[in-house]
């Protein structure tokens, strides 16, 4: 059963679709995998059938040609047919677990004890009482 989807989203994906494929027939990057170019083929084809190329509406928008996986999917690919390295980039972290070495530091044996945290003081149901004005007469 076919959604009504907007003409000009299902002409994006299917333009982006195309896209990938030609990129990737041009070999400026490495070759596709077997499942990626079939991915392309089949997303493509329920795209122009059904006007979207998925039914189950938690993984997309009612109103969008793909779905949120498949729109990755199809930028990872798209990357890949480019020759930009796809996935994230990692940060370089300083690494502050690291043993120190110095000779001034003491061994754990030979280190002060560490003093106990004060214990707060209990407390128990407030005391209420009646506070009188000085302006009032009672």
């Amino acid at each position: 059963m076919a959604r009504d989807i907007d003409p000009r989203k299902k002409r994006k994906a299917l333009r982006k679709l195309r896209k990938a494929a030609e990129l990737a027939e041009r070999g400026d990057g490495p070759p596709l995998s077997d499942w990626e170019q079939a991915f392309l083929e089949e997303v493509e084809a329920r795209i122009e059938t059904y006007g979207s190329a998925f039914a189950d509406l938690e993984k997309g928008a009612k109103d969008e040609a793909l779905s949120a996986r498949q729109a990755g999917k199809l930028t990872e690919i798209s990357r890949k047919a480019r020759g930009k390295k796809s996935g994230f980039k990692r940060k370089a972290f300083p690494k502050s677990n690291a043993r120190q070495l110095d000779p001034d530091l003491k061994p754990a044996s030979e280190l002060d004890t560490v003093p106990e945290a004060p214990v707060p003081p209990k407390r128990g149901r407030p005391q209420l009482r009646i506070v009188k004005s000085e302006d009032s007469t009672d």
